[in-house]
């Protein structure tokens, strides 16, 4: 890789046009500094680093052979989006990925004209692509829309329903990328050498002579030109095997090596005159031209900045994986089920050690439910490990195959709450609401690692369906001390941090967290002189017991309440408890206020901005909310001077 100082093209490159004027023999100079830079600034920001290095040769190709905005680019997931910014105006701004206020990890709408699809979630591009390519024909364009989609996709349904409503007659390319699963078969010499030959442009223009040439024979023309065609194909299919791909009705090329800038270039430019839908099948290798990644590109996938010091607790995810491996030693029904994302969800020490109780069904989030479902209908204790952001594929499996059953599967909603970072496709912001929604499932909300171990224990005695959520990272300090300081877990339930027999005049419900938020919003009113507690739930739905946890705990019927979540408000914790208490006549509706994440997608607004500040529910926001509720009850019914 060359020197940072050796740079001589990149900065050259304003919009793809300029691509364009950089000579073909310079390429590899320039995919060098493309690689370089990745390299950097992943590791001052953190980021998508192995697969972005994997795919440099072909987004420069892409912008070469194609012409955005026009010509529509659509990435799968979005997080290999990194050198297409770089070539379409913004490699300055990538100084700001990943910060608060700066350019997106994935591809977005709003980001820039070239980004003509968003996604941060896997196995929607060729759907998007299709609604692209379809509505080109009918407005009489001839633009192109090419689908560049990881193999990894594949194993998402989406893929597979949008390949069985693909239509011939499109200007559509769809990029099957292999750069880890071995999907393809092992193709040997002589099938190499045939993909080369199909790869190159006299193998086209032969072939395109040749059905014209047959078909312009009188009488027998057509009819020979079908023959050939069916004897090729079943030769073909003898040395080479059957092609997926070609069997759903689509023209299939390659594979070649998607790291060979000549190669892959050629090839889109073959397929681009072919007019019509075409699979164009890449192998590049992942990490390429960095030797960590290409050594470990599972560790270099996502990267954290190298500066950053590492956590002297272990996170969320680690103790839900290591402790479920201790709960299976101990229970041979329990098994650990992953989309995915064994490694993200902290599952590793239960693969590594139980194997045949491991199942990772790829990036399939509704079949892990449904395959969960039918672990626990037949004996089995699964715990289903997803993301929050990617839990809402699952929503319908949820409801019509775990929870109307009354399965007992346990769901460990990692990456609860809002996520710096990633934007707003990956904030869990919405599985609150739309579980609450759900009968017969109970919603845990640890926020120390006791809690989560406590958790997991009563999920597993429960003869019922559970989602336990808990955040990115590790637990907090200072959440310790306040609610903890005994170092004990009882049953989840709700823990206050004061004396129950205190006349506060200001109580804040709430769970997760953003109790750290309201620690600090507490501590600022109680040294104005206005007496305030916190009340932090561990367990949310059922909402009746719930309400009679805080019942009890409240120091008495005249102070007033913020329900605080950084969730959405609609359908959420607040809207659901304060409702329940108002039937119940434990409050007036003049004593409380919910504070959550409005009716929006939360995005990092400005530069050095907390997430909790672009939500409007961070510290200063806690106190002024909780500061008029306080002086609105004051004006009514003095409480206390």
């Amino acid at each position: 890789m060359t020197e940072q100082n050796s740079i001589r093209y990149l900065h050259s490159i304003h919009s793809p046009s300029d691509m364009k004027n950089i000579p073909v023999s310079e390429m590899p100079q320039l995919a060098d500094e493309i690689r370089q830079e990745l390299v950097r600034i992943t590791s001052v920001n953190g980021g998508h680093l192995a697969s972005n290095l994997g795919v440099v040769e072909l987004t420069m190709a892409l912008h070469r052979v194609f012409e955005t905005p026009k010509d529509h680019i659509i990435f799968d997931v979005g997080h290999q989006s990194y050198v297409h910014k770089m070539l379409t105006g913004r490699y300055r701004d990538m100084e700001t990925l990943r910060q608060a206020g700066g350019i997106s990890g994935f591809t977005n709408r709003r980001e820039s004209e070239h980004d003509c699809f968003g996604a941060g979630h896997s196995s929607t591009s060729l759907s998007a692509a299709l609604g692209f390519a379809i509505s080109d024909r009918l407005h009489g364009s001839d633009a192109y829309t090419i689908a560049v989609v990881g193999d990894g996709a594949y194993t998402g349904g989406m893929i597979h329903e949008a390949l069985n409503n693909c239509r011939k007659d499109l200007n559509l390319i769809i990029i099957m990328n292999e750069n880890e699963m071995s999907i393809s078969k092992n193709i040997g010499r002589f099938a190499t050498n045939l993909s080369k030959l199909r790869a190159s442009s006299g193998y086209f223009r032969t072939k395109r002579a040749t059905g014209l040439f047959l078909k312009k024979i009188p009488l027998i023309g057509a009819a020979l030109f079908r023959f050939v065609r069916g004897v090729k194909k079943t030769f073909k299919n003898t040395l080479y095997g059957s092609n997926y791909f070609e069997s759903m009705g689509l023209t299939y090329l390659g594979p070649i090596d998607g790291n060979d800038y000549a190669a892959v270039e050629q090839l889109l430019r073959e397929a681009k005159k072919l007019n019509e839908s075409v699979v164009v099948h890449l192998k590049t290798k992942k990490g390429k031209g960095f030797a960590p990644a290409e050594h470990a590109p599972d560790v270099y996938h996502g990267m954290n900045p190298c500066n950053r010091p590492k956590a002297a607790t272990k996170s969320f995810s680690e103790t839900m994986g290591l402790y479920l491996t201790e709960m299976a030693k101990a229970d041979e029904r329990i098994c650990a089920v992953t989309a995915a994302m064994c490694d993200g969800t902290g599952l590793n020490p239960f693969k590594e050690a139980l194997p045949t109780r491991f199942f990772d069904v790829g990036i399939a989030e509704e079949h892990a439910l449904t395959f969960s479902a039918g672990l626990a209908a037949n004996g089995m204790k699964p715990y289903t490990a997803i993301y929050s952001t990617f839990l809402q594929r699952g929503y319908d499996n949820i409801i019509h195959d775990i929870a109307l059953q009354k399965l007992p599967c346990v769901i460990c909603v990692d990456r609860a709450g809002l996520n710096a970072g990633d934007g707003a496709t990956h904030h869990g912001i919405f599985d609150v609401a739309f579980l609450s929604q759900i009968p017969n499932l109970t919603i845990y909300t640890p926020c120390t690692l006791g809690a989560l171990r406590a958790a997991m224990d009563a999920a597993y005695h429960s003869e019922q369906p559970s989602a336990i959520r808990y955040p990115n990272g590790t637990e907090n300090q200072e959440v310790m001390e306040n609610f903890y300081s005994d170092g004990s877990y009882s049953a989840p339930g709700a823990v206050c941090n004061y004396d129950s027999t205190a006349d506060l005049d200001l109580v804040i419900v709430t769970h997760g967290r953003i109790v750290c938020e309201a620690l600090k919003a507490a501590k600022k009113l109680n040294e104005e002189g206005i007496s305030t507690g916190i009340i932090l739930l561990e367990m949310l739905k059922p909402y009746d017991p719930t309400v009679g946890r805080i019942e009890q705990l409240l120091p008495n019927d005249r102070c007033g309440i913020l329900f605080l979540e950084e969730e959405i408000r609609s359908g959420g914790m607040g809207m659901n408890l304060s409702d329940r208490m108002l039937q119940k006549g434990l409050i007036t509706s003049d004593r409380y206020r919910c504070m959550a994440v409005e009716d929006s997608f939360v995005e990092d607004r400005n530069s050095g901005e907390h997430i909790y500040h672009s939500a409007g529910i961070d510290a200063s926001s806690i106190y002024r909310q909780s500061y008029e509720l306080y002086h609105q009850l004051c004006t009514k019914t003095p409480i206390k001077a």
